[in-house]
């Protein structure tokens, strides 16, 4: 059994009575407690809405409908039909089918909050992920304009982190009642949304954990092939590790092919690393702004990179914005793996100003 964690009624008891009056302000949204379904294996629905099928099949009778964030419980994987779709995977839950690339896997394992933090070269504290479905925030300020926070905000909708979202935690505080809270700071050097955390939530990322996987072995390049969606590791000639990828959308919302999302071809190298990253960018309707990015590789112009993702389960599909999407436990393979190393105490590394060496990556069309 894991030592760090905590039953799960305890940490909804925690949840839900946590939030004190040092918390309080006008721009929280009150904090629900949640009782998620008791299986090991869960699934959260990653998009607005989801239809639940007899069978895993389009055409198959509709047993009824979730929402965004519904959480269910994942029996297993099968393989079914879904017409015009490259993905034909469906996972079955006790009351029917769900689309896979609609539905993030995640588990809910509440943890025993730490009581002080680490002391770095930049100050005290960690590195932390969130190890529950989802988790509300409460905001430590009046959020930024054009922040992905500000847009929760005024749409009424809660704020949230998600399952292994990687997160930078500077302060410990209780409530009046003796309830743990981490502050985040989702932008590590001097982010401007800050905000507290139920700590129950969040497992402590040791400096162990992000220790370079067979650093003596200098011959490693890594190939992205955008035509099989898949990413190899290699040292020398042998393939080490091997994983199913989402490099860039060949097609916006509206069925229109768009050449400014594709992953460029060709030999690069990794030039930046960030343990966690926030990224941002695109338009009014297929804009985004997505916090607590770990396990992130940058190695072309633009912020194109290797990275965790969790709003989708689409991997084997083009459908990002040039980066390269993977699994977290991919990507922290991978970034593990890959030079440039990164420290804890940093949690960044950029080539230009260390002169360190980097990995190579080429992005091919087989």
């Amino acid at each position: 059994m894991n030592p760090h964690r905590i039953s799960r009624r305890s940490f909804l008891k925690l949840t839900a009575l946590g939030f004190g009056g040092w918390l309080l302000s006008p721009y929280h949204h009150t904090v629900k407690q949640v009782e998620f379904p008791a299986y090991d294996t869960l699934g959260r629905v990653c998009v607005g809405k989801v239809e639940l099928k007899a069978r895993p099949d389009q055409d198959s009778q509709t047993q009824g409908v979730l929402y965004e964030d519904a959480v269910v419980a994942w029996l297993r994987e099968a393989v079914g039909r879904k017409p015009y779709y490259i993905n034909q995977r469906w996972i079955e839950t006790p009351d029917g089918y769900i689309y896979s690339p609609y539905v993030q896997p995640v588990r809910n394992q509440p943890q025993i909050p730490v009581n002080e933090l680490r002391q770095t070269s930049l100050g005290n504290g960690m590195w932390a992920q969130v190890m529950v479905p989802y988790v509300d925030i409460v905001l430590d300020n009046e959020p930024s304009s054009h922040s992905w926070i500000k847009a929760k905000v005024d749409e009424n909708q809660p704020i949230r982190l998600y399952y292994e979202q990687v997160f930078w935690v500077d302060r410990i505080k209780m409530d009046d009642q003796g309830k743990s809270f981490y502050h985040i700071n989702p932008n590590y050097y001097g982010g401007v949304d800050m905000f507290w955390v139920p700590a129950e939530s969040m497992r402590s990322i040791t400096p162990d954990e992000i220790t370079p996987i067979n650093p003596d072995v200098t011959d490693k390049r890594i190939v992205v092939d955008v035509i099989t969606q898949s990413l190899s590791c290699y040292e020398g000639k042998t393939e080490v590790y091997y994983c199913r990828v989402s490099t860039g959308a060949k097609y916006d919302m509206y069925g229109n092919p768009v050449d400014k999302w594709s992953t460029p071809i060709g030999k690069l190298k990794i030039f930046l690393k960030y343990l966690s990253l926030q990224m941002s960018g695109g338009t009014t309707g297929a804009g985004y702004d997505l916090p607590g990015i770990g396990w992130t590789s940058i190695f072309a112009p633009g912020g194109v990179a290797i990275h965790s993702t969790f709003w989708h389960n689409d991997y084997g599909v083009p459908r990002s914005h040039g980066c390269v999407n993977v699994t977290p436990t991919d990507a922290k393979w991978i970034f593990r793996w890959s030079q440039p190393v990164v420290s804890y105490d940093t949690g960044i590394v950029d080539v230009g100003a260390s002169h360190a060496e980097s990995t190579p990556v080429e992005v091919i069309e087989s």
